[in-house]
């Protein structure tokens, strides 16, 4: 039970899902979310910006199957979060990395921007599980330029941010799950 919910009686639970690139991290949350009874809402961060993209969605789409409501939202995760609590008993939002991209290259103010997600990660009294979906960038090269620098930078501290707001955290190697907190 998540730090919010303790004492009075609520189901909320935030898991939280990282790992490298293609390590099955989406596969493993939606296995998990597909658990529970009930309509499903998904909210994609990743943008259509190509051809390439474009198939890679449609994939994950397909993939995903029946029972499942996608909203695509690249920036404005709090608030769709938020909106969707009450009508959803499990979230997805897949992916935290490809939001710090999105909000990056718009100059969004990040760290408003995750203070209002953990505060209604931390403060909502919804009775819903939310599955979050990250990549680890930080356990590779230091990168030659500032922007890549700084991306891997931010997205240490976010992922330490809602890790340690998460009920339950796992890394994903090679598709194994490894529970790490909870």
């Amino acid at each position: 039970m998540s730090k919010s919910s303790q004492g009075r009686g609520l189901k909320q639970k935030v898991v939280f899902a990282t790992g490298g690139a293609k390590s099955g991290k989406s596969s493993f949350v939606l296995s998990e979310a597909a658990k529970h009874e009930g309509q499903k809402a998904f909210i994609a961060t990743a943008e259509a910006l190509d051809e390439e993209m474009k198939n890679r969605i449609e994939k994950h789409k397909e993939q995903r199957g029946e029972g499942w409501d996608t909203y695509e939202e690249p920036i404005r995760i709090a608030e769709t979060v938020a909106r969707l609590t009450g009508h959803y008993r499990v979230i997805v939002l897949d992916c935290l990395t490809l939001w710090l991209s999105n909000a990056m290259h718009r100059n969004v103010d990040i760290e408003l921007e995750i203070e209002n997600f953990l505060n209604i990660l931390s403060h909502n009294k919804q009775d819903f599980h939310i599955y979050i979906v990250s990549n680890e960038v930080g356990t590779g090269i230091v990168p030659e330029n500032e922007l890549a620098r700084q991306f891997r930078d931010l997205s240490g501290i976010i992922n330490q941010k809602v890790a340690g707001a998460s009920d339950e955290v796992f890394m994903v190697v090679a598709g194994i799950p490894v529970k790490i907190k909870g």
